[in-house]
């Protein structure tokens, strides 16, 4: 299943993004999240992995820039793009070198664009994993990583924060 995040703070733009998406991709087992909190957005990315995050650039609570780089610190594997009708080309060029935005879509799009963009997405996503899969088998092989860390980390990129235990001071579990 490819698990795209959406998130602008204009619910009508969210509803248009996802129709498009399920009209590029029509055959695949599609899931798609919408927000318009970039707090909540941060929250759920904390709790499940996504293929792609799309954020709008211009929001009132936080930019796209500052949310992708968030993104990336929790899901360095999730594919970032940013969504702006914004002419602005200096701060969009830091949120390609910041947040390291694999592409940038301009408001009003064109669905083949982000058709398009979004297929390339998909391969470096898919890409990304791969390289990550390799390089790990390649720590277990010269002994810098155990497969029982290899399985911890499989299982944390599937379900971020599935390996994380809060423990109590009496060996419980807190349910924080």
């Amino acid at each position: 299943m490819r698990r795209f995040l959406l998130l602008d703070d204009e619910i009508n733009v969210l509803h248009a993004m996802k129709r498009v998406l399920r009209s590029c991709f029509p055959d695949n087992d599609l899931s798609v999240e919408i927000f318009t909190e970039p707090e909540q957005a941060l929250l759920r990315t904390s709790e499940a992995a996504f293929d792609v995050v799309i954020s709008d650039y211009r929001m009132p609570q936080m930019n796209g820039v500052d949310f992708l780089a968030m993104v990336k610190g929790l899901q360095p594997n999730a594919v970032r793009v940013i969504l702006s009708a914004s002419t602005e080309f200096e701060a969009l060029m830091s949120a390609i070198n910041r947040a390291e935005v694999f592409r940038y879509i301009a408001k009003p799009w064109q669905i083949e664009d982000i058709k398009k963009t979004l297929e390339l997405a998909l391969e470096r996503r898919d890409q990304l994993v791969a390289d990550q899969r390799l390089a790990d088998e390649l720590r277990v092989q010269r002994g810098q990583l155990t497969p029982r860390e290899l399985e911890a980390r499989r299982l944390e990129a599937e379900e971020p924060g599935i390996t994380k235990v809060n423990w109590g001071p009496d060996g419980s579990v807190r349910l924080d």
